[in-house]
């Protein structure tokens, strides 16, 4: 079984960083795409960033020039760094990877459970 850890959230104050790390354990053939989504009270989940098997990244515009998506292929492993933090990046942070799982070559959508960050005075 598969499974993908989040970790780093918290609450934080305006113009402060966190860290948020998404571990993915388990029978794991190849990772394709990591990324990060959001979802903040009465709104629907959106994309924050994501990094392609090959590096390359993309960003929501809202957090462009803040936000920073790493990967680590070598512990199944995504970033986020989030710095200069706003009151509306709060919201319940989900990682998100496509990956092979076991012997199979079907790509599989995994979640993980989500973690909460708050942006506050």
């Amino acid at each position: 079984q598969v499974q993908l850890v989040e970790s780093g959230g918290g609450l934080v104050q305006p113009g402060g960083s966190l860290r948020l790390s998404c571990a993915a354990s388990g029978s794991i053939r190849s990772l394709d795409t990591m990324g990060w989504f959001r979802q903040a009270p009465g709104k629907q989940r959106e994309l924050v960033a994501r990094i392609f098997s090959g590096g390359s990244t993309n960003y929501a515009d809202s957090v462009k020039g803040r936000f920073t998506i790493s990967r680590d292929n070598t512990k199944n492993t995504v970033y986020l760094q989030m710095n200069s933090l706003k009151p509306e990046d709060t919201a319940v942070y989900y990682c998100n990877v496509r990956a092979q799982l076991g012997g199979s070559f079907y790509w599989s959508d995994l979640w993980g459970q989500g973690t909460q960050v708050i942006v506050s005075s």
